[in-house]
């Protein structure tokens, strides 16, 4: 995805003088034929990310259509202020792209992880959310992100589904009779393995802000027994859901990076996934018993 991302960037500065890159030394490599191309709108800020955010928003504030990329812990939670202030306050909008997912670079430790990236999003009104599980959704994503001015965030990660699906909203993959399991993003194949041979339906979406309640709704049917299986915070949807369901009686199972503890290993993506339950043995047996099927 990060590469897919930064050469749909390239040919975006080539053709759309409104476009600037802004980046804290992350991927400056990368694009440097751009950079060369548009020293005036591929900027480096170096090791400075509230100035990354900060400069994105000056660009906005001129009429420049601003796209911030760092890692996570350095494009929302270190800046954040900068974010809420910066952008929200002023009534401009960017267009902020991660890499990294929630412990993508899991050999960096904790100073490289943001499980609660989108959480913290969510404390600040406006912003659309787009986690997508493949490279062409997150080419897509972003091009459509590029016109206008609203605020968005592109949360690319390592770990992928085998194909896209370019749908909008949530997009229903299979149908059952027994209740609806939410996959956001990368999540979509492990949860398609794990619910293989129950009667659920399982419904897909790489956009999690606005959220689509109205299908939600359409495919609850008689069973109003969800679970909610997101890549970051577990439950950081789970508002969003009950508030969709508000006057249908439900049962809410939430999964994804643990709440209790900090994981406090190194390892690989695939090890945290086990970690956090969210390996595909580990789904099915949680999936499984919530609907009785053990």
């Amino acid at each position: 995805m990060r590469e897919t991302f930064l050469s749909t960037m390239e040919e975006v500065l080539d053709v759309d003088p409104r476009v600037a890159l802004v980046l804290a030394e992350i991927s400056v490599a990368q694009v440097a034929g751009a950079a060369r191309r548009h020293p005036d709108r591929v900027i480096n800020v170096g090791i400075r990310e509230q100035a990354l955010i900060g400069v994105a928003g000056g660009l906005a504030l001129a009429g420049m259509r601003p796209v911030a990329h760092t890692f996570p812990p350095f494009l929302v939670e270190r800046p954040y202020e900068q974010v809420k202030l910066d952008l929200t306050h002023q009534g401009v909008g960017a267009v902020l792209v991660s890499w990294g997912g929630s412990y993508d670079m899991s050999t960096a430790g904790r100073t490289h992880q943001s499980p609660g990236d989108v959480a913290l999003l969510d404390s600040i009104p406006g912003w659309t959310v787009h986690v997508p599980g493949h490279a062409e959704e997150a080419r897509r994503l972003l091009l459509e992100s590029l016109p206008g001015d609203d605020s968005v965030y592109l949360r690319l990660s390592g770990q992928t589904n085998a194909r896209p699906h370019l749908g909008s909203g949530f997009q229903a993959l299979r149908r059952g009779r027994s209740g609806v399991v939410l996959a956001v993003g990368p999540m979509l194949d492990r949860v398609l393995a794990a619910t293989e041979g129950l009667d659920v339906t399982v419904l897909y979406t790489h956009t999690v802000r606005p959220f689509d309640a109205t299908t939600l709704r359409a495919a609850i049917g008689s069973a109003a027994d969800v679970v909610l299986v997101e890549p970051y915070l577990a439950g950081t949807s789970a508002h969003l859901v009950t508030e969709a369901l508000a006057d249908v009686p439900h049962r809410l199972r939430c999964l994804g990076v643990r709440r209790d503890a900090e994981v406090r290993v190194y390892g690989t993506p695939e090890d945290h996934d086990v970690a956090h339950g969210l390996d595909v043995p580990s789904l099915t047996h949680t999936i499984r018993e919530f609907y009785g099927h053990l």
